[in-house]
């Protein structure tokens, strides 16, 4: 079934140095713009992390440092990724949790906020986990009869994710052919930060998703324990986490 849509909608994948969100890189990203015509342009890229690459991530997507040592850094390049994403929705695989929080990080080492305000996403992993709990390989076979060959290609994978999504918007009647329906289908949680750890609880309330402080208010933590605000802006938190956190606490000084 072809994917309904008002607007672009950006299909993205990224290969890392590794998965903690608020220290690791981008060493590939591949990006397919879907058009509500139907056309689509494809945008892929190997990135200098500035990093090493352990050799344990090395493996799985097969990047190593040489292959990357001449590449332009992310900071040189998010201008043009910022164009191409403008005015998009976003898809991916694991891109609510992973993809997306991460890409928002290496935006804000640059100084550039990337607005999320306006855009949809789509997680096609969570709408894969709810109806036949696989992984993309097992969904590429199970949904499109085909073998994904080259996995854990950026590339590769968004095509593969692409057509995953169409295909189950024909096998799930229940599936409706809209980005909105889809964005809220797939969120596991209503995240108040890109990587979960602050979430908006059945008030409409940001509370805390981890820790001693999980399921209560981030507003009357900070008033009653101002120590903990500290002890995250200084901890191994994304960037993106302590912006909102300190929108927060801003936000409470303002009621004073």
């Amino acid at each position: 079934m072809k994917l309904n849509l008002l607007k672009p909608i950006a299909f993205f994948d990224l290969e890392t140095t590794g998965v903690n969100v608020g220290s690791d890189r981008i060493v590939e990203i591949a990006i397919l713009k879907v058009f509500p015509d139907g056309n689509k342009e494809t945008l892929t890229q190997r990135i200098n992390p500035t990093i090493s690459i352990p050799n344990s991530s090395s493996e799985i997507h097969g990047i190593y440092d040489k292959d990357v040592k001449e590449m332009p850094t992310f900071a040189q390049m998010a201008h043009k990724f910022l164009t191409f994403l403008d005015n998009c929705d976003l898809a991916g695989f694991n891109s609510n949790k992973f993809d997306v929080p991460l890409l928002a990080e290496e935006f804000l080492r640059c100084e550039i906020d990337f607005d999320l305000r306006g855009r949809r996403l789509i997680d096609v992993q969570n709408i894969y986990h709810i109806m036949e709990p696989r992984t993309l390989s097992g969904a590429f076979k199970f949904y499109c009869e085909k073998d994904l060959i080259n996995a854990h290609a950026a590339e590769a994978d968004i095509h593969a994710t692409f057509e995953v999504l169409e295909a189950q918007l024909s096998k799930y009647p229940d599936l409706k052919n809209d980005v909105n329906f889809l964005s809220e289908f797939s969120a596991r949680t209503k995240n108040a930060d890109l990587a979960g750890r602050i979430i908006f609880n059945e008030q409409g309330i940001e509370v805390f998703n981890f820790g001693k402080h999980k399921d209560k208010s981030v507003e009357e933590v900070f008033k009653k324990e101002s120590s903990y605000y500290d002890w995250m802006m200084n901890g191994d938190f994304p960037l993106y986490t302590k912006k909102i956190i300190t929108s927060i606490r801003l936000r409470s000084f303002n009621k004073k």
